[in-house]
């Protein structure tokens, strides 16, 4: 059986769907479960058991031989969260003591890492390992994923296969539970529904545009390809970016949205809130050498055409799953 933990959430339960697709059904979906919004997310899943977030941890201890791989993928991913505490409890221990048992029962182990290590970009967006030491994140959330990668780096003993996948900015399907931290186009979306018009952060630097902050926006069915792989051709074990490799504008993507949705383009911008504004990325773009290297060749959606398919599939009404 192949574990998912953070399966009723967004990148995890597109990944559910994407193994429910190539005929896997043998699935342990892990999570809290307590979100009945996000548990939507699961409707349609198949898999063999549910396993709450907190009961995991022993239940992989007890049951290790009917594991054949953990996708780890599970964590606190707010970015505005500032104790410290509860990245602790939630994304490095509780992912210490996952790894550890991988370690010691021989267990394959995908997990969740984030561009939002790399900080304010000094160090650039590479994801060679001698970096990950100098690597100064904005934030706790990308504190927190860095000093697991970092102690990741330090085991003597490995799983017999790791990976640690930094993504970039993921969009598309099961998003809608995610509040503040659901991507731009969800939100864009949503504002150009109800308003007609969409608004965008200022820049708070001299270098930038108004609205010409850089992201590298990945579609999430890009997303799911990418971590089936990882268990389908097992590459060399490390951290990997998982980004498209071209950074794109705020107003190319809310433009791309005004146009799935036919509508003309308003766009207003309003100033960064401050409580973001001095841990704000004005440009993300991945080094995607190592991927392409490892055998994965299929081209990712554009910005455009992630869009329309996510707008026009997905979240126009009477579409949206």
């Amino acid at each position: 059986m192949i574990v998912v933990t953070g399966a009723a959430g967004f990148i995890a339960s597109n990944l559910v769907r994407k193994l429910n697709d190539e005929g896997l059904q043998e699935l342990i979906v892990v999570d809290d479960f307590s979100n009945q919004q996000k548990n939507r997310n699961l409707i349609h899943a198949s898999y063999a058991l549910k396993v709450h977030r907190d009961d995991f941890v022993d239940w992989l201890g007890l049951h290790y031989d009917q594991v054949e791989a953990v996708y780890h993928l599970g964590a606190r991913t707010d970015t505005t969260e500032f104790d410290k505490d509860v990245f602790d409890r939630l994304n490095l221990n509780y992912s210490k003591a996952l790894w550890n048992l991988c370690v010691k029962h021989q267990i394959p182990l995908i997990y969740a890492s984030s561009a939002a290590t790399y900080g304010g970009g000094e160090f650039g967006y590479h994801d060679d390992h001698e970096l990950v030491f100098d690597l100064k994140p904005l934030n706790a959330y990308g504190e927190s994923k860095n000093e697991f990668d970092k102690w990741v780096l330090q085991q003597e003993k490995e799983p017999p296969y790791w990976i640690g996948v930094k993504f970039f900015n993921v969009y598309g399907p099961n998003e809608y539970h995610k509040g503040r931290m659901a991507s731009v186009i969800y939100h864009a979306y949503h504002q150009i529904r109800e308003t007609g018009k969409m608004k965008l952060f200022r820049s708070h630097r001299p270098d930038y545009e108004h609205g010409e902050q850089l992201r590298d926006f990945i579609y999430i069915k890009d997303v799911v390809e990418v971590l089936y792989f990882f268990m389908e051709h097992h590459p060399n074990s490390g951290l990997y970016n998982l980004g498209t490799g071209q950074a794109r504008t705020f107003n190319d993507l809310v433009k791309s949205v005004f146009r799935a949705m036919n509508r003309e383009t308003r766009i207003e911008y309003i100033d960064t809130p401050l409580d973001i504004r001095d841990k704000y990325q004005y440009y993300t773009e991945a080094v995607m050498d190592k991927l392409r290297a490892a055998g994965y060749e299929q081209p990712f959606y554009s910005l455009e055409a992630g869009i329309d398919d996510y707008v026009r599939s997905f979240l126009l009404p009477g579409r949206y799953r």
